[in-house]
């Protein structure tokens, strides 16, 4: 792969170090999702230039931006060819919405008019066109992020930066953004930082996860959300995730079997002892035995959801309606079930 945005960050944090090195091709969005505190902003930070190396490289179509060794210069991130977006617009207040979007071209050395033509353009690009005279504060929290987004891409920058920009909407706002953004991202080099497994599937092209400084798992979004490899990388997918071996053609571990009518799951259950992991989604969990595949556990908190329930217990959980989970408590024992066409296994170190 021919990388544009080209980095190995390590940074020395109180807890632990940050030490990542990741390629992103010409045109490619990647996605890095974590847990909060693991470094995902610190790589991000690093990226734009407002966080010092402690060792490692930074290089940009082939232009080293940040090398460890190197004397430092401190430079804003659209002096390097990078805008880094966030979840707070930062309008300027003073200009009007077209003259904000025009700012990144004004400092680029565009002539006026020619920025404000391209401000025009992005305007309409965004779904906002007919408000350049406005004044920022005029706007909904979701029209100054599409502001936010225009003045970003007008600058033409080689490689954007997002920082959880859909965090702070609502939900009906942030669908509209994100479809927005995968548009205006089309050919654009990008770095998205999200804890949103949506966001990733709609706007990256490839996903990193991050824990505790470390990188545990890459790939094209769909394989890391379909296999993960960590529990981390199975909540961030919305999955149930239980260590156990291949064994006589199924999964198991402590006494508990299950299978499964995934032909690439059998196909991998067939290496016998080999570690993996059963994945389902906490949804597809019955409570009460079966046939096949019923194992106990033990209950360990109920969770309100908008649907029902969740059962979070011991060996996994399960999503079911109100009158499923009537009666239950913390620490009573309960039989749990899946069908064998709802469970996949995936590999497992």
């Amino acid at each position: 792969m021919t990388a544009a945005l080209s980095a190995h960050i390590v940074v020395r944090r109180r807890a632990f170090v940050v030490d990542v090195g990741f390629d992103v091709a010409p045109g490619e969005t990647l996605a890095i999702m974590g847990r909060s505190g693991a470094g995902k902003s610190t790589l991000l930070q690093v990226l734009a230039g407002l966080q010092p190396l402690d060792a490692g490289e930074v290089s940009l179509d082939d232009r080293v931006l940040d090398r460890a060794a190197a004397p430092r210069v401190r430079t804003a991130p659209m002096h390097r060819g990078i805008v880094l977006l966030d979840q707070d617009a930062r309008l300027f207040p003073h200009l009007s919405v077209r003259e904000n979007v025009a700012f990144g071209p004004r400092a680029a050395g565009v002539d006026r008019g020619t920025a404000r033509d391209r401000a025009e353009e992005w305007l309409a690009r965004v779904g906002l066109p007919g408000t350049g005279e406005r004044p920022p504060a005029t706007l909904s929290g979701g029209e100054q992020q599409r502001v936010a987004v225009a003045r970003a891409l007008a600058a033409r920058p080689r490689a954007v930066l997002l920082d959880e920009p859909l965090v702070a909407l609502d939900p009906v706002t942030a669908a509209e953004i994100r479809a927005m953004l995968r548009e205006a991202l089309s050919g654009v080099t990008a770095v998205a930082v999200t804890h949103d497994a949506v966001d990733a599937a709609a706007l990256a092209d490839r996903l990193l996860i991050i824990e505790e400084g470390r990188a545990t798992q890459g790939g094209a979004v769909a394989d890391v959300l379909r296999a993960p490899a960590t529990d981390v990388a199975a909540r961030i997918a919305g999955l149930e995730r239980l260590v156990g071996r291949a064994a006589r053609g199924g999964w198991t571990s402590d006494a508990v079997r299950l299978e499964s009518s995934d032909a690439a799951s059998r196909s991998l259950a067939t290496n016998e002892g080999r570690p993996m992991a059963a994945v389902f989604r906490a949804s597809d969990v019955r409570i009460g035995g079966a046939a096949v595949n019923a194992w106990s556990a033990r209950v360990e908190r109920l969770e309100p959801t908008p649907s029902g329930v969740r059962v979070v217990t011991s060996r996994g959980a399960a999503e079911v309606e109100p009158v499923d989970a009537s009666g239950l408590r913390r620490d009573d024992d309960v039989m749990l079930s899946i069908a064998p066409d709802r469970v996949r296994f995936v590999p497992a170190s």
